[in-house]
C-alpha cells in the first residue's frame, strides 16, 4: 500500500501537471485571439511561410545544381588523369624486364622489389605526378598475385571495399567504374569522403598473362568544404531574403491596415455614442473614398438618431402628459361610478349589469393608466428604489395571495417550493411584488389550467424566484421578445386577463433597477419558466443565480435522452414494449 508521502508526491505532481496544462491552454488561447484579431500578423506570417517554401525549393534546386556541376567537373578531371596514369602504368609493365622483376619465388610469394620493380617504378611515377595525397592517390593490385599491391604512401588499402572489386571484375578490361565512398589515410583517425575510379588493365597482348587493378582515389574534402560554405551562404541569403520579404509585407500591410484600424476605432467610438466622430481624408485612393463614405454615413446616422431622439422625446412627453391629464377626469368618473356601483341593487337588472361592467372597465383603465405612468417614469429616468431588508418568502406569499382569485377562475393550483430558512435581501418590496404578480398572472394566462410551480432559492450573494408553468411554452427566439413592450406571443389568441402588454416590460425594468436579472425559458408544448435573480445587498454586482433557468426535470430528461442507447429508442417510441 503506498505511503502517505508517496500519495502527497503524486498529488503534487498531478497538481503541477494540471497547472502546466492550464497555463498552456491560456497561452494557446491568447495566441489564437491575437491571430484572429490581427490582420497584419496573418498577412506577414503567410508571406513568411510562402517565402520560406519558395526559398527552400529554390535553394535545394540551386544546391543540387552546384553539387552536380562541381562533381561532374571533378569527375572529368579525375578521369582524364586516370587515363594518363593508366598509359604510364602500361608503359612500365610492358617493358621487357617486367616479367623477371615480379615473378613469385619457390614459396609462391611475390618478389617485393619495391621501387626497383616496374610496378613500384610506376607507382612512384604516379605519386610524383599527383604531387600530394590531397590531389589523388593510387593503388595498383595484381589479380594473379594475391597480396601483392603497390600504393602511394599516404593511402590505406582498406579504402577499396571488396564489393566494389567484385563489381569491377564483372566489367570488361579498360572500362571505368566510378563510385563515391570514404577514403582512409594513414595517420588520420577520421575518413574523408572521396571518389574512386577503378579500372582493370589487361597486359596479355604482350605475352604477359597478367591483369592489374588500378584505383585512383580522389579526396573531395575541399569540394565538400566549398559546398558547405556555399550552402551556408545560400542559407544566410535565403534567411535574409525571407526577413526582407516579411519586412516589405509588414510595411505594405501597415499602409492598408492602419487606415482600416483607424476606421474600426472610429466605428467603435461612434457605436459608443460619440456621434461627432469623423475620419481624416488623405488623397483620392480607395482608402480615402472609404473614409469619405464613413464620414457621410456617420453624419447621416447622427442626423437620424437626433431625429429619432426628438421623436421619442415627443412620444414620451405625450404619454406622460396624457397619462397625467387623464387622472383628473378619471377621478371624477371613478366617483360617479362608485356611487352607481354601490346603488346597483336599486336598479333594474340591465342598469345594474351596466354599473358592474363600468366598474370593471374603470379598474382596467386605472391599471393601464398606472402602467403608462410607470413606463413614462422609466423613460424619464425618474424611477427610484425604496430599499429595505425583507424576507423574499413573505413577498412571494403576498403575490400568490393576490393571484389566488384569478387562479381559481382558471382552475390553476400553485405549488410553492420555499426554503425553511429566511431569505433576507435588500429590495423594494413593492416593485418585487409587482414583478411576481406579473409573472404569476402570465403563468395563469398561458398555463392552460395546469399547475404553476413557484420556487425560491438563495445563496451567499443572491436570491432568486422562479415561476414555472406547463402551458403553451415559447418558440425559439421568443425568450427576449417576451419582454418587449406590447408584444404578444400569439396575436390570434384571445386575452383572458386585461392588460396593456406592458407588464413584463415594466417587470424587466424593475429587475434592472435592482441590479438583477429577469430571464425566460420556454419550449413549445413543455411550458415556460421565468426566473428573477436579485443581489442580497443592494448595489452589488450579480454574478450568478441560485436557481437554474432550465427546469431540473427538463434538463434531466435531456441528459437521459442523450445517454439512451439507440436500441432503447424504438422501445420507447413503441410504448415501452420490449424490442427483439
Amino acid at each position: 500500500m503506498p505511503s502517505p508521502s508517496k500519495k502527497r508526491r503524486r498529488r503534487t505532481l498531478r497538481q503541477v501537471a494540471r497547472g502546466v496544462r492550464r497555463r498552456a491552454r491560456r497561452m494557446a488561447g491568447g495566441a489564437r485571439r491575437i491571430w484572429r484579431r490581427s490582420l497584419q500578423l496573418r498577412v506577414v506570417t503567410s508571406t513568411m511561410v510562402i517565402s520560406i517554401a519558395v526559398v527552400a525549393v529554390l535553394g535545394v534546386f540551386l544546391m543540387q545544381q552546384i553539387i552536380s556541376t562541381t562533381l561532374e567537373t571533378r569527375e572529368l578531371s579525375a578521369k582524364s588523369e586516370a587515363q594518363s596514369d593508366r598509359n604510364t602504368v602500361l608503359g612500365y609493365l610492358t617493358r621487357p624486364d617486367a616479367d623477371a622483376a615480379d615473378q613469385p619465388d619457390d614459396s609462391g610469394e611475390a618478389l617485393q622489389t619495391g621501387g626497383d620493380s616496374p610496378l613500384g617504378q610506376a607507382t612512384r611515377a604516379l605519386a610524383q605526378r599527383a604531387g600530394s595525397a590531397s590531389r589523388y592517390s593510387v593503388i595498383i593490385r595484381n589479380e594473379n598475385r594475391p597480396g601483392e599491391f603497390q600504393a602511394t604512401p599516404e593511402i590505406d588499402p582498406i579504402s577499396i571495399p571488396e564489393k566494389q572489386r567484385e563489381e569491377l571484375f564483372k566489367k570488361p578490361a579498360g572500362e571505368d567504374s566510378i563510385w563515391y565512398d570514404r577514403l582512409y589515410y594513414k595517420g588520420q583517425s577520421e575518413p574523408v569522403q572521396g571518389m574512386i575510379i577503378g579500372t582493370r588493365l589487361d597486359t596479355g597482348e604482350t605475352g604477359l598473362d597478367d591483369s592489374y587493378e588500378i584505383y585512383h582515389l580522389v579526396p573531395l574534402d575541399k569540394e565538400e568544404q566549398t559546398l558547405s560554405s556555399v550552402q551556408q551562404k545560400l542559407t544566410a541569403v535565403g534567411a535574409g531574403l525571407v526577413l526582407l520579404l516579411a519586412a516589405i509585407a509588414s510595411l505594405v500591410t501597415r499602409q492598408v491596415v492602419t487606415p482600416v484600424r483607424l476606421t474600426r476605432q472610429a466605428a467603435e467610438r461612434l457605436a459608443a455614442g460619440r456621434l461627432d466622430e469623423r475620419l481624416k481624408v488623405r488623397g483620392e485612393d480607395d482608402l480615402a473614398r472609404l473614409a469619405t463614405s464613413f464620414n457621410e454615413m456617420a453624419a447621416n446616422l447622427a442626423l437620424k438618431i437626433h431625429q429619432l431622439e426628438e421623436l421619442s422625446q415627443v412620444q414620451r412627453q405625450f404619454v406622460s402628459d396624457v397619462s397625467h391629464e387623464l387622472r383628473t377626469p378619471l377621478t371624477t368618473v371613478r366617483m360617479a361610478a362608485d356611487l352607481l356601483y354601490d346603488a346597483r341593487e336599486d336598479f333594474d337588472p340591465m342598469a345594474a349589469r351596466s354599473a358592474e361592467l363600468m366598474q370593471n372597465q374603470l379598474n382596467r383603465f386605472e391599471s393601464m393608466l398606472a402602467d403608462l405612468l410607470e413606463i413614462s417614469r422609466y423613460d424619464a429616468g425618474a424611477a427610484d428604489l425604496d430599499v429595505d431588508s425583507v424576507d423574499v418568502r413573505d413577498v412571494v406569499l403576498r403575490a400568490v395571495a393576490d393571484s389566488e382569485a384569478l387562479a381559481e377562475r382558471h382552475s390553476t393550483r400553485f405549488d410553492l417550493r420555499l426554503p425553511s430558512e429566511p431569505c433576507m435581501a435588500e429590495m423594494d418590496s413593492r416593485r418585487v411584488e409587482r414583478i411576481l404578480r406579473n409573472l404569476l398572472f402570465n403563468a395563469i394566462e398561458h398555463g392552460e389550467g395546469r399547475e404553476v410551480v413557484v420556487s425560491v432559492g438563495a445563496d451567499r450573494d443572491a436570491v432568486a424566484v422562479a415561476v414555472r408553468d406547463h402551458g403553451v411554452g415559447l418558440k425559439p427566439g421568443e425568450e427576449n421578445m417576451v419582454f418587449d413592450r406590447f408584444w404578444r406571443a400569439d396575436p390570434s389568441r384571445a386575452r383572458t386577463i386585461g392588460g396593456t402588454g406592458l407588464g413584463l416590460a415594466i417587470s424587466r425594468e424593475d429587475a434592472i433597477l435592482h441590479g438583477g436579472w429577469l430571464q425566460a425559458w420556454g419550449v413549445p408544448g413543455e411550458g415556460s419558466q421565468f426566473r428573477l435573480s436579485l443581489p442580497r445587498v443592494s448595489g452589488t454586482a450579480l454574478r450568478g443565480s441560485p436557481l437554474p433557468l432550465v427546469p431540473p426535470e427538463v434538463e434531466m430528461r435531456r441528459t437521459w435522452r442523450g445517454h439512451m442507447t439507440p436500441m432503447l429508442l424504438p422501445a420507447l417510441a413503441d410504448g415501452g414494449r420490449d424490442v427483439d
